[in-house]
């Protein structure tokens, strides 16, 4: 299920506090420890092309951008 059918359920469910319970009881998405959910840009919240290193956390469209912000030089 996508963000947008959860906000739909969730209007028809407002009203419904139990049936809503139960919704999220079997439905709601797992918390995830591991794998490339976990890992997100800060600025855009991409998950793919995520730099760790140095402690970023930047995809590198991000990186690009504020590279020299951040004190990073090209030499080429």
């Amino acid at each position: 299920m996508s963000t947008s059918d959860y906000k739909k359920t969730f209007k028809q469910l407002k009203n419904k506090p139990i049936k809503l319970k139960k919704f999220m009881k079997h439905n709601a998405p797992k918390q995830r420890t591991t794998g490339m959910a976990i890992r997100k840009c800060r600025l855009c919240g991409r998950t793919h092309a995520h730099i760790q290193k140095y402690g970023l956390n930047y995809c590198r469209q991000c990186f690009r951008e504020h590279a020299k912000e951040l004190g990073f030089k090209k030499y080429s």
